[in-house]
């Protein structure tokens, strides 16, 4: 069974449910009801501590989390066989076809984005979108936590013009006071628990220059209906729980959590943000969002 899309608008309005502590949840009972809130306070220029919150005291949270972040440095070497559908992700002739005109729109749409200036990107992985940005960007910095991916990326880009960092993005402040003109992130949104989305954006608007921009892409709902992206959801865990297998067979759970364009606009609208969302076909989204008003 492979894990099952969250419907950002079910769970009374949530996000994505989170039940064990109630301040956790996002939603109407909290009075953010993405269709109808108002926008929170804007962050401010003040460096941030994280973006912990209460459900991350849950022993089962943090140990999910820990285990995503092994799932991915431990998978660096074989991230790239889903993309290019090598092996066990072979979908055979029809589905190879459809798949890769998929990810040359996409990638396309990336390349053709009006992306320039200081460019941050989030969660950098193995470079499959840093090397279209290193094309556009006056200077680019790429983080990730996971040294492996940071060393592929590198040699895949080889650009010294491209700053590494290998850092936690939830701990992570840009040095100086540095800001951007956009930041991106590709496959990243779908990988933050839902507890933390709200700090998570409120940084990326504080990391902004005036009229900047956010960019990102990612797996569009409906992947329990498709094999692009193999694995199982977690007995007795958070909808967003999801269980991925390696090659060599050592298993480890991530947060999953599949955004639809039209809800997605919604939560970020009722947080300050305007966005443009929509899918590239089947598999993906791809968006922009702004800060409605000027920050700072």
């Amino acid at each position: 069974m492979r894990h099952r899309a969250v419907d950002l608008q079910q769970f009374d309005n949530v996000l994505a449910p989170y039940d064990r502590y109630p301040e956790a949840r996002v939603g109407a009972d909290n009075g953010s009801d993405p269709l109808t809130a108002t926008s929170p306070e804007r962050a401010t220029d003040e460096p941030s501590a994280g973006v912990a919150s209460v459900a991350d005291q849950d022993p089962g949270v943090r140990q999910i989390l820990r285990e995503q972040f092994d799932y991915y440095d431990a998978r660096a070497n074989e991230y790239d066989d889903v993309w290019y559908r090598r092996g066990r992700y072979d979908l055979g002739a029809a589905g190879n076809e459809r798949w890769f005109a998929e990810t040359a729109r996409l990638e396309a749409a990336v390349a053709a984005a009006d992306i320039g200036g200081d460019v941050l990107e989030l969660a950098c992985g193995t470079g499959i979108f840093t090397r279209h940005l290193v094309q556009r960007a006056d200077r680019l910095t790429a983080l990730d936590a996971s040294p492996a991916v940071l060393a592929i990326n590198a040699e895949r880009v080889g650009d010294r013009s491209v700053t590494y960092d290998q850092a936690d993005v939830f701990e992570w402040e840009p040095p100086d006071l540095m800001r951007y003109n956009h930041i991106f992130f590709g496959f990243f949104l779908s990988h933050i628990p839902p507890h933390r989305l709200d700090a998570f954006w409120e940084r990326l608007e504080r990391w902004l220059v005036p009229g900047g921009r956010v960019w990102f892409c990612d797996d569009a709902p409906g992947v329990d209906e498709r094999p692009s992206n193999p694995g199982e959801t977690v007995a007795d865990g958070p909808d967003w729980a999801h269980r991925r297998t390696l090659h060599d067979g050592r298993s480890f759970t991530i947060v999953k959590i599949c955004h639809a364009p039209e809800t997605l606009t919604a939560w970020l609208a009722a947080r300050g943000w305007r966005a443009d969302i929509a899918p590239t076909g089947e598999e993906f989204i791809f968006g922009s969002a702004v800060p409605a008003a000027p920050s700072g």
